[in-house]
């Protein structure tokens, strides 16, 4: 398996690295993080503008006819610049269920405006146990429907549906979703009744990887950070890269990064080759999920008081990869799925 990027991959990572270099510093990750919003509308903006909401819908309807993989790759530089907003949310996971579930009419409405940035969409999941596990999930927008999950899209101003912000300590923005007598139509049904859990899978797959590739980016960005710390912070003398203790547990951080990109670029070049992929992103997730952590604990201590200061990057970068490390899965759960995919029981 050849795992390098093509040359149209190239373009897009090297385009989007300049772009959130340029656009997104660490000074605007930091004032998103504390804003109302989470998100800079005009930075969404040029991101439709370059392609990125649309990247895994078809030409037709306004997208970009690109791979699972693609955009693995782009949200691994959005990891590494620290870009808070909804592109996992509405990009990848939401769009995957209406490219998979939804009917002509449905694809025809919503994807060419998500493709545009101008819709933005989100999953209605997790319940108040905050698992992913599909069993423990009783209200997903997705509804159970004769005791089968089943899935539905709610236009945020129907009349009954509430939000209320929730505090996440990475800065992004998490509500929770109540329905009071709220009215679902015929035409808001997304896919044939009871499909929910088998229509979730995928889309959660997905967006578990997306998760995995912000992880590795921001702990890319973590051991780039360290290394120049390394070679410029002078204690004793000389660099504090030349003590054998510093270097090694720089190599440290380089194999946790590496290992957890591999595992990554692998479960998702299964995914969208369209082979059977859900171990090996269940690994990915929980792989990354220990080793990035562990980068960015390290990355402190190597550190010292000043990476905890707001004004200091490498705060936000632990932070969100804490809660991406949570979010589509913690791993105990993806671990379960290898378990089983081994032929072992994950549950009693």
């Amino acid at each position: 398996m050849d795992f390098r990027p093509t040359p149209a991959q190239q373009i897009l990572t090297k385009t989007a690295r300049a772009f959130l270099r340029q656009h997104c510093p660490p000074e605007l990750a930091q004032r998103l993080a504390l804003d109302e919003h989470g998100f800079d509308q005009a930075l969404w903006r040029r991101m439709a503008e370059l392609g990125w909401p649309g990247l895994l819908i078809p030409s037709e309807l306004g997208g970009s006819d690109g791979s699972l993989l693609d955009v693995i790759l782009l949200v691994e530089e959005m990891g590494r610049a620290g870009l808070p907003g909804p592109f996992v949310t509405s990009a990848v996971v939401a769009t995957s269920l209406v490219i998979a579930a939804g009917s002509p009419a449905q694809q025809k409405r919503l994807l060419p405006e998500l493709a545009a940035g101008t819709r933005i969409a989100s999953l209605a999941l997790v319940e108040e146990t905050g698992s992913f596990d599909l069993e423990a999930v009783a209200l997903m927008v997705a509804v159970r429907v004769g005791g089968a999950s089943s899935l539905v899209v709610v236009p945020t101003d129907r009349p009954g549906l509430a939000r209320l912000p929730l505090d996440a300590i990475s800065g992004e923005k998490l509500f929770e979703v109540t329905f009071d007598h709220v009215e679902v139509r015929p035409d808001d049904l997304l896919g044939a009744v009871g499909d929910g859990a088998a229509l979730l899978t995928s889309a959660l797959r997905a967006g578990s990887l997306a998760r995995t590739a912000e992880m590795v980016g921001g702990a890319q960005r973590v051991l780039e950070l360290v290394i120049e710390h390394a070679k410029t912070r002078v204690q004793g003398g000389r660099p504090i890269g030349g003590y054998q203790a510093i270097q090694h547990a720089c190599a440290d951080l380089v194999r946790d990064v590496d290992a957890a990109r591999g595992l990554l670029y692998v479960a998702a070049w299964r995914a969208a080759e369209g082979r059977s992929a859900e171990a090996d992103a269940a690994l990915a997730k929980a792989y990354a999920g220990e080793a990035c952590l562990a980068v960015a604990r390290r990355g402190h201590q190597i550190f010292g008081a000043i990476s905890y200061c707001e004004e200091h990057p490498l705060h936000l970068l632990h932070k969100r990869i804490q809660a991406a490390s949570l979010d589509f899965g913690d791993a105990q759960l993806h671990l379960e799925t290898v378990a089983r995919a081994i032929g072992l029981e994950g549950r009693p």
